[in-house]
């Protein structure tokens, strides 16, 4: 096997693995009335683009919501399917992809990575907003109060303790020569 050969292997498998481990947290779960459950999505997605950037970040969030699209039972809950993504939250699982961008750009320190993933989770929220709001048929203003105020403090907390994690975690693999 070339080298070239052998890098994109190890890619497809870290965002394999990083798909896997979104899978992962989608299942800690506790609904709520709303419709859109308490889970560690968004830890698991902002810790897997802070440690793999935002290329893996991005490819192995959008390859999570591809394997739930087709009905792996890999979202919240273990539902899968375009009815799903379709449905009262599936805003939110598409904001994930442009959040997991925003969670793995590359910059000068932590506060500044934390900053720029705080602005990719208000596009994961209006996503998600305004998703709910068509589906339920209320308005935005009411969709927000209803389904990202409640998670704000939680998801704020998680792509804070995702991008301290992520530190050691990089470090360990850039030393193994697994990612650069």
């Amino acid at each position: 096997m070339t080298k070239n050969n052998k890098t994109k292997t190890v890619y497809i498998v870290i965002c394999a693995l990083f798909a896997a481990i979104i899978a992962v947290s989608a299942q800690v779960a506790l609904p709520l009335p709303t419709n859109v459950p308490i889970t560690l999505h968004t830890f698991g997605v902002a810790l897997c683009a802070a440690v793999g950037g935002s290329l893996i970040g991005t490819v192995s969030t959008s390859v999570y919501v591809l394997l739930g699209a087709v009905g792996l039972p890999v979202f919240s809950m273990m539902r899968g399917g375009f009815a799903v993504l379709l449905g009262p939250t599936g805003g939110f699982l598409f904001g994930f992809i442009p959040f997991a961008f925003f969670c793995g750009m590359n910059c000068k320190n932590v506060a500044a990575k934390t900053a720029i993933s705080l602005v990719g989770l208000i596009v994961c929220y209006l996503c998600g907003a305004l998703q709910y709001a068509l589906i339920a048929q209320i308005g935005f203003i009411e969709s927000i109060v209803a389904v990202v105020l409640p998670f704000m403090l939680k998801d704020t907390l998680s792509v804070i303790a995702a991008q301290l994690m992520a530190i050691p975690i990089r470090k360990a693999l850039a030393g193994s020569g697994v990612l650069r």
